[in-house]
């Protein structure tokens, strides 16, 4: 005998017991089915929440990892390595804790002292080292970096390959120094100090004072050479300020060597 199909409406006229087996089976599995779409969509709706909220996390925490520029001004963001163009963030070191190596020219004490020795070691092979600048504050590094960017019509990428932006700059730690020759007053904070007698006597001498020449040829950080640029790294203080520099050298030397 041929079963008929049951609506909602006929259903509701019967108790469970009066419906054939076949058809009550029916009913029930069209009411299963029904319940496993409910099911099957909500937990669509749930994936879906679970994904976006699980976006909207990791989005957030890239725009910590990598923030929008933090000197007012320049449109460029921190590399993976904490740098801005190049160049490592430095701390503003306290004034009042710096000593004088040449008249208006300041270094923290342990600088200060090792400086002055090279400074009579120097003189005494004849060659006479001369301070152009040392510890600068981070106000007047924005100056030197934004007005002569402008003066020079220079893009913040040219810019940043002849000085750090403010708060990236070796100096603002009381640790850098600029050096020149005395004899060869022309080639002060150009490439031709390379040509000088105390360029080569720091190339062989420096580092028994602790100082080391912060931008070779070819730095991984793609800053211009600078002959001129030395920083100091002999107590516990330094070595943490320039750790980051040193560590990208020897990445970047082993990675060369692979």
């Amino acid at each position: 005998m041929k079963q008929k199909n049951l609506d909602s409406k006929t259903f509701n006229k019967y108790s469970l017991d009066d419906i054939p087996i076949a058809v009550r089976t029916h009913i029930d599995d069209r009411r299963r089915q029904k319940r496993s779409y409910f099911s099957f969509s909500r937990a669509k709706l749930l994936g879906l929440l679970l994904i976006f909220s699980l976006g909207f996390a990791v989005i957030s925490y890239l725009r910590v990892l990598m923030p929008s520029s933090p000197v007012s001004g320049l449109n460029a963001r921190l590399s993976s390595d904490g740098r801005l163009l190049g160049h490592f963030p430095y701390p503003e070191a306290d004034p009042k804790r710096m000593v004088a190596v040449a008249p208006g020219l300041l270094l923290l004490p342990d600088a200060a002292r090792s400086f002055l020795e090279m400074e009579l070691a120097a003189a005494s092979e004849g060659i006479k080292l001369i301070p152009i600048s040392a510890f600068r504050p981070i106000s007047l590094q924005n100056d030197l970096f934004f007005n002569v960017k402008a003066d020079r019509n220079q893009s913040s990428i040219e810019r940043a390959q002849v000085s750090a932006p403010p708060g990236f700059s070796e100096h603002s730690t009381g640790y850098a120094i600029d050096i020149g020759d005395h004899s060869q007053p022309q080639t002060n904070l150009s490439p031709g100090f390379v040509h000088t007698r105390a360029y080569q006597w720091l190339r062989k001498n420096a580092a028994r004072y602790q100082f080391m020449l912060s931008f070779p040829e070819n730095n991984p950080q793609s800053v211009n050479f600078e002959p001129w640029h030395w920083r100091y790294e002999g107590n516990t203080e330094s070595l943490r300020l320039f750790e980051p520099a040193q560590r990208l050298v020897h990445n970047t030397r082993s990675h060369q060597q692979r």
